[in-house]
């Protein structure tokens, strides 16, 4: 329980922080007054007020907020004067670049993360080479070896580590699979039967078919690990765009494609359990997908706002701050049904 609270508040600690600092310091930057820079939502708990900003601790840890003045967001404030300073007064462009400046740094962490991890650990071989065999697994006692390179599943050819694990995932009749490998230009086979196991996929912790192989890593420099953090970033980024538009058009079900705060925090403390740098890989993936879902364009959020500015824009004058206000009152509204929803969904799958 130690374990998994301490992970939870470290992830959402540093993912909150970000984001936040993202908008604070284009804002400043910006010439843009900053009232308060807070993680968790009031009431205030404690902190410290430096120059203009009070920068401080709340009470509700479900977030955090950067407060700027001449803005209408989740503090409801509609007290703009129009003064130079202040958000409003600042061009279509400065406002989009401060609002998106918090998803900005989300992704930025997440290819910061990945980058680290490839550079540290080596990238995969995109070949189904074997880079290890687990004692006492089906691989082991088929007779793979570090150095094979599978050619065949069942008569189907794989020339890829990914579709070499999908055929492994995909046997759901949990039978034996004929494996065929190449070693010294000569070709083995076995019947292998996988187990189940425990692994983290796409940031939760599932149960899948194992055969105890490893891939083959290639050590790489600087460069190719930057390079492995943006493709990683990208790639993961257009699965979780494929996952809203599935669940947004019923292909798939809210109630298993959305987590909130309690299977955050289990999958945090199951994560932490396997390693830090497990932990850590699942802070990139959560800070992607906060990044991506703060730019819905949904009132309250940060799209919410890129799409008042678009409407400007295009009206070529402000929205009426009577107008802006009911939006983001409804949006609140409505976050707040998706939060107790996604919260009680939360609560189900653990109890079950």
């Amino acid at each position: 329980m130690i374990i998994t609270i301490l992970a939870t508040v470290f992830v959402l600690g540093v993912l909150i922080f970000v984001h936040e600092f993202g908008h604070f310091i284009i804002a400043k930057l910006s010439g843009i007054k900053v009232e308060r820079l807070s993680l968790g939502y009031p009431p205030r708990a404690f902190g410290f007020k430096w120059g203009e900003t009070d920068y401080c601790i709340s009470w509700l840890p479900i977030g955090g907020y950067c407060k700027m003045a001449g803005i209408v967001d989740e503090s409801l404030d509609t007290n703009i004067k129009g003064e130079p300073w202040e958000f409003q007064s600042k061009s279509a462009p400065t406002k989009a670049a401060v609002i998106s400046a918090g998803s900005g740094m989300n992704f930025v962490l997440a290819i910061f993360i990945f980058s680290l991890m490839a550079y540290y650990f080596g990238v995969p071989s995109e070949k189904p080479l074997i880079g290890g065999v687990k004692e006492n697994y089906p691989a082991e006692e088929a007779g793979i070896k570090d150095g094979d390179l599978m050619i065949s599943i069942d008569g189907v050819e794989v020339s890829t580590w990914a579709q070499m694990t999908e055929i492994i995932l995909s046997n759901v009749s949990e039978g034996p699979q004929k494996f065929e490998w190449l070693r010294d230009e000569k070709i083995y086979s076995a019947e292998i039967i996988s187990v189940k196991e425990k692994n983290p996929i796409d940031g939760e912790i599932e149960e899948v078919r194992v055969i105890g192989v490893y891939n083959k890593i290639n050590k790489v420099g600087i460069f190719g690990g930057v390079k492995d953090g943006f493709e990683k970033t990208f790639t993961l980024t257009a699965l979780v765009i494929v996952t809203i538009k599935r669940i947004i058009t019923g292909e798939e079900s809210i109630k298993t494609s959305l987590g909130g705060p309690i299977i955050i925090a289990k999958i945090a403390g199951e994560s932490a359990r396997l390693g830090m740098w497990s932990l850590v890989g699942f802070m990139a993936f959560l800070s992607l997908n906060l990044g991506l879902l703060n730019l819905l364009p949904v009132p309250v959020l940060d799209g919410g706002h890129l799409v008042f500015i678009a409407i400007e824009v295009i009206i070529r004058r402000p929205l009426p701050l009577k107008l802006k206000l009911i939006i983001q009152q409804v949006g609140m509204a409505l976050l707040f049904l998706l939060m107790v929803f996604i919260i009680y969904n939360d609560i189900m799958r653990v109890i079950k």
